[in-house]
């Protein structure tokens, strides 16, 4: 199944957004919909972070999936268990 991702970040002194549908398994989204977003939202910030070549700046500064789930932070707890 997909998932629509909204992030909205700021890098090089922009505020910037991106939008995107990502492939989460069935099974682990029926289990924990909420991480299961912020894992697949996280692994794509990562991405974005890497085309901006690790802006000193760069922040997370909201994170909402399926239009209106706000996930941000449990996106910025994916890291340490990851």
């Amino acid at each position: 199944m997909n998932i629509n991702i909204k992030v909205y970040l700021h890098a090089k002194g922009t505020n910037f957004l991106q939008s995107g549908s990502f492939p989460v398994t069935t099974s682990d989204y029926k289990k924990d919909p909420d991480w299961t977003a912020a894992v697949a939202a996280y692994e794509w910030i990562e991405q974005i972070k890497i085309n901006f070549a690790a802006s000193k700046d760069f922040r997370i500064d909201q994170v909402v999936y399926n239009d209106d789930i706000d996930i941000t932070e449990l996106v910025k707890k994916v890291k340490p268990i990851l």
